[in-house]
């Protein structure tokens, strides 16, 4: 098919020292996510938030309205408006495409290659029940040829021998049968494969979100977390400018080197964020878990102004510093209870948590948990890393 001159299915490309450098860092970010205990609630929330934001970023992507709120919805198996019933649709039909695969993958530990019956099947779950709004038969090649702005598609006829090539050089290229495949090599592929079905082209309507079906495929055969499942289509979308323009460089130069390099830092910055808002769940019950220690070892008399207090210094945030009348004010509970109480009473409250170390009163008058508490057991390289 040498007619098309940036479809060669070879190696066009050249990952670049930093783009090295980055994947190499995904891999210990995603070791370091994998490792990480969660409480099981907070990682079913993790879990729902990646799949809603990413079947709104795919489909942002090629003109869906909804917002993240409205895809919680969806999720959630509620329905909008009449109106907005394609689009609703066209969002079911990518959560529904991914949990099958996470289902497939992450639980019952299949993976297969990519092959024209995969692709065939991950586009037919895209255009399910969208009827005239989907411009294409789904699970079916297209019968006529198009072109997409200033691109011209390769010639209907052509497709189904591009993909059968398509298959036959990712397996030999990428050798996920082997069993030896690399983290790098997984990202690489997922990435070029993702392209390489952009310029195919294959299909009518719902190129962009079988092939970043395939790339989500791909990443989460490779050990890519489940909680980091929208990285990549949520970085497309948060880009799109960026993302188009990226692939009509790569389309006529012929030379996937900066689309792989502008994919892999998004992927990176992207699990970064995931990990930090892990890290961040397991300081909060880290934390409370000192409260509720240094608590138990506090004999009291009253166990109601124990209790108050406690309750107090749970619900202080562990990121903001407050005025101290504020503090009463938390939560309704601690409203009600500090209503029928005087001034001094959450002023000799808080004296206490002081004197436990758990608050620390700032000379500014207000007062802050006294997280550094725990950050101090942190490893004394991260600490200076955190000082800096």
């Amino acid at each position: 098919m040498s007619k098309y001159a940036h479809i060669q299915f070879k190696r066009q490309w050249e990952v670049l020292p930093e783009t090295n450098y980055q994947l190499g860092q995904c891999s210990a970010i995603i070791e370091a996510i994998c490792w990480a205990p969660l409480q099981p609630e907070y990682r079913e929330k993790l879990l729902h938030v990646s799949l809603v934001k990413g079947a709104q970023a795919t489909t942002a992507i090629e003109g869906n309205t909804l917002t993240e709120s409205e895809v919680e919805e969806v999720a959630k198996g509620q329905s909008l408006p009449p109106s907005k019933e394609y689009q609703e649709r066209e969002v079911r039909n990518i959560l529904d495409a991914m949990n099958s695969i996470l289902d497939e993958v992450a639980r019952q530990g299949k993976a297969q290659l990519v092959t024209k019956d995969l692709i065939l099947r991950f586009h037919e779950l895209v255009g399910k029940e969208l009827g005239e709004h989907f411009d294409a038969i789904p699970g079916r090649f297209r019968q006529d040829n198009r072109v997409v702005g200033p691109y011209r598609c390769p010639e209907y006829q052509d497709v189904p021998g591009l993909v059968d090539q398509l298959c036959n050089w990712l397996r030999q290229e990428f050798a996920f049968h082997s069993g030896q495949q690399t983290f790098s090599d997984a990202v690489i592929q997922a990435i070029v494969t993702h392209v390489y079905l952009e310029w195919i082209h294959p299909f009518g309507d719902g190129n962009g979100r079988t092939g970043r079906l395939l790339e989500f495929y791909i990443l989460l055969r490779a050990g890519n977390p489940d909680l980091a499942s929208h990285i990549l289509s949520n970085f497309y979308n948060a880009t799109r400018p960026e993302y188009y323009r990226q692939l009509d460089k790569a389309c006529k130069e012929r030379d996937l080197t900066s689309f792989i390099a502008y994919a892999v830092q998004g992927y990176r910055d992207g699990l970064r964020e995931s990990l930090q808002m892990i890290q961040e769940n397991q300081l909060k019950y880290a934390w409370r878990g000192l409260i509720y220690g240094r608590f138990a070892d506090v004999p009291y008399r009253k166990r109601g102004v124990f209790k108050r207090r406690r309750n107090l210094m749970l619900n202080i945030p562990i990121h903001q510093e407050l005025d101290v009348p504020s503090l009463a004010i938390l939560t309704p509970e601690l409203a009600r209870e500090y209503a029928s109480a005087t001034e001094r009473t959450l002023a000799r409250d808080v004296a206490v948590l002081a004197e436990m170390d758990l608050i620390v009163r700032l000379p500014n008058g207000r007062v802050r948990a006294n997280t550094p508490l725990l950050r101090a057991q942190l490893p004394a390289r991260h600490q200076r890393a955190q000082a800096r």
